[in-house]
C-alpha cells in the first residue's frame, strides 16, 4: 500500500475507535493509578501494558506480584479470566488467513472491543481489509498505553476515589452492543448471546458464566450458520 492509502486507511479507522478510546484511557488511567498505590514505579504498569494488554487481567497481575509466588495460580486464573479469547480467535480464523505477517500482531492484539470492531465491521472495498484491522487493534493499543502512562506519571497526584471506575467498560460494551443491534438485519446472533449469558449466570454464578456462555454461543451459532448464511442470500 502507498503512504496515502495508509493515512486514508487511518482516517478511516479512527471514528470507528473513538469510543474505544475514551474508554481505554479512562481504565487505562484508573489503571495507572491504582498500580502506583501498589508502589509500582511507571515502568512497571507501562511495560505491562505494552506486553500483557490483558486489561482486567493486568489489574490482578498488580495484586499477584504484591503477593506470594504461585505460579500454577497464576497461570489458571489468567486462562479462567481470558479464555473468552480463545472463542474470538476461531472466529477471526478466515479474517487472519490473507493478513500476512501482520497477523502474528492481530493475534497478539485482539483485545474484547477490538474484536467486535474488527469482526462486525464491513470494510468499504477501497480499504484494506488487513490493514483495517491492523490500525484498529495499533490504536486500541496506543489508548491503552496511553492512559496507563498518564495514570502512572501522575497518580499520586489526582485526588479522586476512583472506585467503581471499571463501570465505564461495561458501559461502553452496552453502547456497542445496542449500536450491532440496530445494524444487524437480524438479531439471531444477539439473542443467542444475551439468553445464554443470562442461563450460565443464574447456573454457573457471577464468577464462572462466562466460559459456559461462551461454549453455548459457539455451539448455537455454529448449528444455525448455515440456515442463517442462505437467509442472507435469499434477502
Amino acid at each position: 500500500m502507498t503512504f496515502d492509502e495508509h493515512i486514508q486507511t487511518i482516517k478511516y479507522v479512527f471514528p470507528k475507535t473513538i469510543p474505544i478510546m475514551a474508554g481505554f484511557t479512562f481504565i487505562g488511567l484508573a489503571y495507572g493509578i491504582y498500580m502506583d498505590s501498589l508502589g509500582f514505579g511507571p515502568a512497571y504498569a507501562i511495560l505491562m501494558s505494552i506486553f500483557i494488554f490483558a486489561g482486567s487481567m493486568e489489574f490482578v497481575a498488580g495484586s499477584m506480584l504484591i503477593g506470594a509466588f504461585n505460579p500454577v495460580s497464576a497461570f489458571l486464573l489468567t486462562l479462567m479470566i481470558n479464555a473468552r479469547h480463545l472463542f474470538y480467535g476461531i472466529a477471526m480464523l478466515d479474517k487472519f488467513k490473507e493478513t500476512g505477517k501482520k497477523k502474528f500482531y492481530l493475534i497478539y492484539g485482539m483485545c474484547d472491543e477490538t474484536f467486535v470492531i474488527n469482526s462486525t465491521e464491513k470494510v468499504p472495498k477501497h480499504i484494506n481489509s488487513g490493514w483495517f484491522m491492523f490500525y484498529v487493534t495499533v490504536l486500541n493499543q496506543i489508548y491503552w498505553v496511553g492512559g496507563t502512562t498518564i495514570g502512572s506519571f501522575f497518580g499520586t497526584a489526582i485526588p479522586f476515589n476512583t472506585e467503581g471506575i471499571e463501570f465505564v467498560m461495561t458501559a461502553l460494551f452496552v453502547v456497542i452492543f445496542l449500536d450491532q443491534w440496530m445494524k444487524e438485519r437480524y438479531h439471531v446472533s444477539s439473542v443467542i448471546g444475551v439468553l445464554a449469558s443470562v442461563i450460565s449466570l443464574v447456573v454457573f454464578g457471577p464468577e464462572n458464566f462466562i466460559i459456559p456462555a461462551m461454549v453455548i454461543i459457539l455451539i448455537a451459532l455454529t448449528a444455525i450458520r448455515k440456515s442463517m448464511a442462505k437467509k442472507e442470500v435469499i434477502s
